[in-house]
């Protein structure tokens, strides 16, 4: 099971971290794409993913916007699987 990161792990973490920013208990990044099918796409991708290690992001897409927000409701915050996902959602971008 995953644990809730302490505030300095936090911090050390949004270092390493490109694009993200930190709302309280969840980090979020807005990508803008040429077009809704790309959008799609990049939705479709960062599914995979997401489900390869069971921690799923909300998602919000409007036309090319795609808005997604990780946290771990589990543990009540943000967990090293917030990090590590967001880390390969990067990598897809």
């Amino acid at each position: 099971m995953a644990q809730k990161l302490t505030e300095e792990q936090i911090r050390a973490s949004m270092k390493e971290l490109k694009g993200w920013t930190r709302d309280g208990n969840k980090i979020e990044r807005s990508l803008e794409f040429d077009g809704f099918t790309e959008a799609i796409d990049f939705i479709n991708r960062i599914a995979e993913l997401a489900d390869d290690a069971d921690h799923h992001p909300e998602i919000f897409n409007v036309y090319n916007q795609v808005d997604l927000t990780l946290t771990t409701h589990d543990v009540g915050g943000l967990s090293q699987k917030d990090f590590k996902l967001a880390q390969q959602i990067n990598a897809e971008v």
